[in-house]
C-alpha cells in the first residue's frame, strides 16, 4: 500500500509538501525524504508524533532512544515501518524538526492507495519555502567581557532608584511604624 501524507507549516503558510512512500518503509525514510524535500541538515534531533484528532500526543517516534521511562513504549525511527502505527486516511501527525524551540511540521495522511507499492519514498509536490531550520539565537557576551563593578551598579540604580540614601527618611518611617506599634494592645 502507498500512503500520501501532506505536510505544512503555521510558520510558513505558502509551504507545503505531499510525500509519497510505500506504508512498510520504515519513519526513518520519510523523515529523510522530507528533510531532502525542506533542504534541512540531518544531524538534527527530531522526531515524529502520531496524534489524535484534536493534536494532542498519542505516540512518539524518535531517531533514537532517548532513555524515557520504562513503562512507555519506545518506537525508533529506524525500525518502525510506518504501517505499525498508521492504518487509516485522516491521520494527524507532527514532524518535530527543532527540539530546542519546539517548531514542527503539521501531517495528515491525506490517501491510501491499496495494491500498490514503490521502493523509494517520492516528494510528489513542493511549495513555497520551508520555514528557517532553526531560530538563531542572540550571542551572549562571555563573562570576560562583562564589567561586573558597572553590571552591579546599573541593577542597584534599577532597584532601588538613582537616589542616594536618605536616613531621615527611613528614622521617619521608623518612628511611625513604632507609633503605630505602640498604639496597639498585646494579645
Amino acid at each position: 500500500m502507498i500512503y500520501k501524507f501532506l505536510i505544512g507549516s503555521e510558520e510558513a503558510g505558502n509551504f507545503k509538501l505531499e510525500i509519497a512512500i510505500d506504508s512498510s518503509d520504515t519513519f526513518l525514510r520519510l523523515r529523510n525524504t522530507i528533510l531532502d524535500a525542506a533542504g534541512y541538515d540531518k544531524n538534527q534531533m527530531d522526531s515524529f508524533i502520531i496524534c489524535d484528532e484534536e493534536w494532542n500526543k498519542d505516540k512518539e517516534v524518535t531517531y533514537y532512544d532517548m532513555d524515557t521511562d520504562a513503562d512507555e513504549d519506545v518506537w525508533i525511527m529506524e525500525d518502525t515501518p510506518l504501517d505499525e502505527l498508521i492504518d487509516e486516511e485522516g491521520q494527524k501527525l507532527k514532524f518535530v524538526f527543532d527540539y530546542m524551540s519546539d517548531r514542527y511540521f503539521f501531517m495528515v495522511l491525506k490517501e491510501t492507495v491499496p495494491g500498490k507499492s514503490m521502493h523509494d519514498p517520492l516528494c510528489q509536490r513542493k511549495e513555497g519555502k520551508a520555514p528557517q531550520e532553526t531560530l538563531a539565537v542572540e550571542p551572549v557576551a562571555p563573562i570576560s567581557q562583562v564589567k561586573i563593578d558597572d553590571t552591579i551598579e546599573e541593577l542597584d540604580a534599577e532597584f532601588y532608584g538613582e537616589n542616594e540614601f536618605n536616613e531621615e527618611e527611613l528614622a521617619e518611617l521608623n518612628d511611625e511604624f513604632e507609633k503605630e506599634q505602640g498604639g496597639e494592645e498585646d494579645l
